[in-house]
């Protein structure tokens, strides 16, 4: 049985434009945007929309490292998006931009592997923004395969990886790799064929219940450590 309709998180780091890309998605500005550092998301915001035919609910997330959120406020509002879909989304799209791999960008892949554990990869696909940064004639696979973490990140990915600008592409005249239009078209069918792989499963709360368990269980344990060598510690010098 065809899913009716798509659920999709995306998560990303601030000012990498994620707003803009829901809204390039749905070809409609439903998401606020701004162009500063600072995230104009600090709450889960989800629209539904017809797309190609395809019913789509897009669930754009705060973003990572945003100066304005400190991480006990940011988790459990990105954690929250998940029993906001329920019962789960069938799709995340971790969203990097050309030309910019630095530590943050590393940081927070880990950063979405810590909250959602290493399954997430079964269900992410790597969109790309500030398409325009590529060289003449460049594809997004070529320019992952330039760099050892895009390159590992793809592998986890199932070589899942699209671009776009949301800026510049938006005349569909031109090249038609460079056209926002081809490539949500082309990521749309990526999505397809994965939901599909995934056997219409989607990332459920219970994965992320696991996940919690599994943090809980490591913190105790490194209690428990601690606890041992301080004791050890009084105990010497005694």
């Amino acid at each position: 049985m065809d899913v009716s309709n798509w659920r999709i998180i995306i998560l990303g780091k601030t000012g990498v434009g994620k707003s803009s890309l829901a809204n390039t998605i749905f070809e409609e500005k439903l998401f606020k945007t701004n162009n500063t550092a600072n995230s104009e998301t600090s709450k889960c915001q989800a629209e539904t929309k017809l797309v190609n035919g395809r019913s789509i609910t897009l669930i754009d997330t705060p973003g990572f490292f945003d100066t304005k959120t400190s991480e006990e406020e940011l988790k459990p509002e990105i954690i929250r998006c998940i029993t906001e879909c329920a019962p789960g989304p069938h799709a995340f799209l971790i969203v990097l931009e050309v030309a910019k791999f630095t530590k943050h960008e590393q940081a927070v892949i880990t950063k979405i592997s810590q909250y959602f554990s290493e399954e997430i990869f079964k269900y992410a696909t790597v969109l790309f923004t500030h398409g325009y940064q590529l060289g003449e004639g460049q594809t997004v696979e070529e320019y992952f395969d330039q760099n050892q973490h895009t390159s590992d990140l793809l592998k986890k990915c199932g070589s899942r990886c699209h671009v776009i600008d949301n800026r510049y592409w938006k005349n569909n005249q031109q090249e038609e790799y460079r056209s926002n239009q081809f490539q949500v078209k082309e990521l749309l069918k990526t999505i397809d064929e994965m939901v599909k792989a995934n056997k219409e499963s989607c990332y459920t709360n219970e994965m992320l219940q696991r996940v919690e368990e599994e943090i809980q269980q490591e913190e105790e344990l490194i209690r428990q450590s601690s606890g041992k060598h301080v004791k050890g510690r009084s105990q010497r010098a005694s």
